[in-house]
């Protein structure tokens, strides 16, 4: 069951040890009542947790620029609940948004268990599509950056995962090979698939049971690393 040989293990970010969908719900519920938004926070994030999936599809796939889905994702939820709201406080929202969001640091159970661990025999990193202005917030202020060795975002590369090139650059800064390295993440496409088509090994941080190739490695709870490394 050990997967044998691994001297680098790369992570993502976001979903997988940073608890996304708490956090932002929280800053969320901050910047509406700052702004004085007479919605129901519940309501919007309803609407807007699928809206934002969809929005960073799109974005992961380079078919829309950063802002477009900063403004976009905002715009279709407001109007999916039938709020009218002005561009300008979109931008505020917009902005607002990405200073409160690292005020909440919320990491999935047992992450310090398993990062304290693994530590000890690997070097740790990093792989995100994430925007840096925001991740390296996340990595400092959830107190988890003392354990990586590099962190990789797609700003830095100018491509996104699952693009070959962001992998292969995560691992030439990791001065690492794909044989000797193993890919945790919580999207199947861009995690998953990104890493294994370049030859990395993967283990897919599944929680919602999603139906895959039975031959993937999946945990639903960090600590459960321990059976492959």
């Amino acid at each position: 069951m050990r997967i044998e040989g691994i001297t680098d293990v790369f992570f993502d970010l976001d979903h997988t040890l940073w608890d996304f969908d708490k956090n932002s719900a929280l800053a969320f519920d901050r910047i509406l009542k700052l702004n004085k938004i007479a919605v129901d926070v519940n309501d919007f994030l309803y609407h807007y947790v699928p809206i934002n999936l969809k929005y960073w599809k799109l974005y992961r796939e380079e078919k829309i620029e950063k802002q477009a889905l900063r403004l976009g994702r905002l715009n279709e939820a407001f109007s999916a609940i039938g709020y009218q709201i002005e561009e300008s406080m979109v931008d505020k929202l917009s902005d607002d948004y990405i200073t409160h969001l690292t005020a909440f640091n919320y990491l999935f159970e047992n992450t310090f268990e398993i990062l304290d661990y693994l530590n000890i025999n690997y070097n740790l990193h990093i792989i995100t599509n994430g925007f840096d202005e925001v991740q390296h917030k996340k990595l400092i202020q959830s107190n988890i950056n003392k354990y990586f060795k590099t962190v990789t975002n797609s700003e830095m590369v100018g491509v996104k995962k699952p693009n070959p090139k962001i992998f292969n650059f995560a691992l030439n800064l990791a001065n690492s090979s794909s044989s000797q390295s193993v890919m945790i993440g919580d999207s199947y496409e861009a995690d998953i698939l990104g890493a294994k088509n370049i030859g990395m090994e993967v283990i897919f941080f599944d929680i919602n049971d999603t139906i895959i190739d039975n031959d993937i490695k999946r945990i639903n709870n960090l600590i459960q690393l321990k059976k492959y490394l």
